[in-house]
């Protein structure tokens, strides 16, 4: 039997890896619910972000944590553009085209960080890298407790943003009836293309809050997003609270997983609850049904 305080570790550790796939989940599961389309080159723009980070870091000396307010606005304008200038105009008003293009995106994306950094994995060097704080009878990595205070944070301000402003309520209105609220005067591809780049700011604030503590080549985002996916399914399709509730879980089992089976075989829970949500509950624990 494993002692009560190793299990303990675990479970606080898997709260605060969780956390940040919640962040990465959020992304997908805005976009999913406002565009009611599966952004496949979620994955490769987290690489795109991440790699963004390490260059900010190599080249200009920035801390992932300073990088954050650089990045965020220049990947919500990259969102923007994606979706106003490419994602719209070569999809035609087809969802199944839209899914094409998003993929293209992706091998886009992935080939051209294979051209310029090859296939080597890399990592940054930062003075906290390896800290840790001391709480109770647990030692927690210290970038990993800021990704999970961080994340609350950022799950907050979305929540404010989406329930409180001008911006929020056009973008429930248009995920709620996107006839219904251009009839009322709102701008339904503005709105598309802002919810867009959200989703993708949220990928550049993941990918400062995970360089300080994981390593970076030009596929790495697929494994974060075949994760991100499950969380979104857990949750439920477009759900904000869904995502951060979903995140925190898979997390923990994760964590667990790795504990009681071996780290080699520490998702294996992760893709079983996956299974049983989609044969058992496959609206997730917070989706309403269609």
């Amino acid at each position: 039997m494993l002692k009560f305080d190793i299990f303990l570790s675990a479970l606080a550790n898997g709260l605060l890896t969780g956390a940040v796939y919640a962040l990465i989940a959020l992304g997908l599961t805005l976009i999913y619910g406002v565009l009611h389309i599966i952004n496949f080159a979620h994955g490769a723009t987290l690489t795109l972000a991440m790699f963004a980070v390490f260059v900010a870091h190599q080249a200009f000396g920035l801390d992932p944590y300073i990088a954050v307010f650089i990045l965020t606005p220049l990947f919500f304008v990259l969102g923007y553009a994606l979706q106003r200038a490419v994602i719209t105009p070569a999809s035609h008003g087809d969802d199944g085209n839209i899914l094409l293009v998003t993929l293209g995106i992706s091998i886009i994306i992935e080939n051209a960080l294979l051209a310029i950094f090859r296939s080597d994995t890399r990592s940054i060097d930062v003075p906290y890298g390896f800290s840790v704080m001391e709480v109770g009878p647990l030692f927690l990595s210290t970038p990993k407790v800021i990704a999970f205070v961080a994340t609350l944070a950022v799950a907050g301000l979305l929540w404010l943003l989406l329930a409180r402003s001008d911006t929020g309520k056009a973008i429930r209105a248009v995920a709620k009836e996107k006839t219904g609220a251009a009839l009322c005067g709102i701008d339904v591809a503005h709105i598309y293309a802002v919810t867009f780049g959200i989703g993708t700011a949220c990928l550049a604030i993941a990918a400062c809050l995970l360089m300080p503590t994981f390593l970076v080549n030009p596929r790495v985002g697929n494994a974060f997003v075949l994760v991100a996916f499950t969380i979104v399914v857990l949750g439920g399709m477009g759900s904000i609270g869904g995502a951060l509730a979903g995140g925190l879980i898979i997390g923990v089992v994760e964590s667990l997983s790795g504990l009681y089976f071996g780290e080699s075989l520490g998702q294996i829970g992760i893709f079983l609850i996956f299974l049983v949500v989609l044969l058992f509950r496959p609206t997730g624990l917070f989706g309403a049904k269609a």
